[in-house]
């Protein structure tokens, strides 16, 4: 008897339906339109104004047929972990490093970003298959102590969540809430002591950071390479045995105002490099400091797609939807990007898949190598690639492997520090053929397309409970300025030698999600 699925996915039969039913009468009429302009314009020579006019309902029609790509296949899906977990044991799982990417420390105040450290560490996921790393960009020793601060706590916060089963893993939020996960014996005094422990942290933190001396003599644009592991995977609680802990790494990579940096793009290939010597994790999570993890299945959530035999092949990315906490029902801004994550996301899912959204997403690290980073590809091309560490090449054929009792030597913390300078990506295909890429100001988009267009695909699953929530702007200032982001890289790619509508026409990339790729984004 065949095994049951670890995921189902399912047309949206009835939307499919009103959706196409709208486009063909839309576009009957958007052709009896232009049929009418360019007749009268056969019969009298037409003003400029018309011809304005005209060209302006071209333009309107043609972004009008654009987004119709959206809605002429949306799909839903379904995951089913405990069928994973019958056919897998725990310890089969794949490995998973999370990517946490900070770079200001007074716009991402270090407490808030470790509490987005802490959900992550506290997801339900084998611990020694979960590493943490977290980029920061500001090389700010304040981000550095408060990481260390966070490890001591999570040794209790972690044995607490896994004790009660709590869901809401972010202590913030979970403290701030007014229902409780679970209640049971012992469980008030426990939530009690682990509270109080929670405000020494805030309060150790804060007072590090009203002191000043931290935060002395610190340049952000202009920094060495610094790696530290804060502690090892096998720590245990001095009250409970059962602390076993993720390993916790701090990644803050060299910054010289000579040599471009590529923003969160250039951060994340960092962060690839230096977690290929530590953990090696297939599979990557990466995660804005302001992003917490809210669901701590959200792991294996992927996993029942990312391990289908089925469609695991080909699958480069699930990517979650962007919830956020902090939005009330009046969104007039429409902070939660409904029509992107309610709409479109799901009908892109019916085509290839759905945009990388940068944040929110499990990534087969694989698909981020390029197409010539193979097995049986010679060394000497790979490091022309790669860059020039020896260490970093071997580590392809390591990948999946339980590297979480990697001893951690001086020589491994030396090997990360040059892959974290500013100088190894120099004359490699890094930002180019391999990693994020960095022709774009939205890199995600950039890497989405380009790994759609090489015959990968992609998974969008909304969950019914939120799998991450986040801050969003609130303010119309800010709103616009994202906005324009987003849109102004799109448009940057659809101008260049990559737009999706010729780009690789030899390609598997259907014209529907091509024309996905050249709506704009918000």
């Amino acid at each position: 008897m065949e095994a049951p699925p670890y995921n189902l996915c399912n047309p949206m039969k009835k939307s499919t339906v009103i959706n196409r039913s709208y486009a063909v009468l839309q576009s009957i009429a958007i052709t009896s339109m232009i049929f009418y302009r360019v007749s009268s314009f056969l019969h009298s020579t037409p003003s400029f104004p018309l011809l304005l006019v005209f060209a302006s309902e071209l333009i309107l029609s043609f972004l009008w047929l654009l987004g119709q790509a959206y809605l002429w296949r949306p799909f839903t899906r379904k995951t089913f972990p405990e069928r994973l977990l019958r056919e897998k044991k725990i310890d089969q799982l794949p490995g998973i490093d999370v990517f946490i990417l900070t770079a200001d420390p007074e716009k991402e105040p270090p407490l808030e970003v470790m509490n987005t450290v802490l959900s992550a560490m506290a997801m339900d996921y084998p611990t020694e298959k979960l590493s943490v790393y977290v980029s920061d960009d500001g090389g700010c020793a304040l981000t550095l102590y408060a990481m260390r601060e966070a490890w001591d706590f999570a040794r209790y916060w972690l044995p607490f969540c896994r004790r009660f089963g709590i869901k809401t893993i972010c202590p913030k939020l979970f403290f701030s809430r007014y229902d409780d996960d679970f209640v049971g014996r012992g469980y008030e005094d426990e939530k009690e002591k682990i509270k109080l422990k929670y405000k020494l942290l805030q309060e150790h933190v804060k007072k590090a950071e009203s002191n000043g001396e931290i935060l002395r003599g610190i340049n952000s644009k202009n920094h060495p390479a610094h790696v530290e592991v804060i502690q090892d995977g096998s720590l245990n609680s001095p009250d409970t045995i059962e602390a076993k802990m993720p390993r916790l790494v701090y990644v803050s990579r060299e910054k010289t105002p000579s040599v471009p940096h590529h923003f969160k793009a250039g951060a994340l290939n960092v962060l690839l490099r230096v977690s290929s010597m530590i953990s090696n994790a297939p599979y990557v999570l990466v995660l804005d400091c302001d992003m917490r993890c809210n669901d701590p299945s959200s792991a294996k959530q992927a996993m029942c797609f990312h391990l289908d035999p089925a469609i695991s092949p080909n699958l480069a990315f699930v990517q979650f939807p962007q919830m956020f906490h902090n939005l009330s029902n009046m969104d007039i801004y429409d902070g939660k990007l409904r029509s992107v994550f309610s709409v479109k996301w799901h009908g892109m899912d019916g085509l290839q898949g759905p945009m990388l959204s940068g944040t929110g997403f499990y990534m087969k690290r694989k698909a981020l190598y390029g197409d010539i980073v193979q097995e049986d590809t010679d060394f000497t091309l790979l490091k022309q690639y790669l860059g020039p560490s020896n260490e970093l090449v071997k580590s392809l054929n390591s990948a999946n492997k339980n590297n979480n009792n990697t001893d951690i030597t001086s020589r491994l913390l030396e090997e990360t520090r040059f892959l974290a300078s500013c100088k190894y990506e120099h004359e490699s295909q890094w930002g180019k053929q391999v990693g994020f890429l960095y022709n774009s100001v939205i890199e995600d988009y950039l890497t989405g397309f380009t790994l759609h267009s090489k015959g990968w695909k992609s998974i969008f699953y909304n969950p019914p409970r939120p799998a991450f929530l986040g801050t969003a702007t609130t303010k119309l200032n800010d709103t616009l300025l994202q906005g324009a982001r987003w849109n102004c890289g799109a448009l940057q790619v659809t101008f260049s030698r990559l737009c999706p509508l010729v780009y690789r026409l030899t390609s598997r990339m259907s014209l529907l999600q091509r024309m996905c790729y050249v709506y704009p984004k918000v």
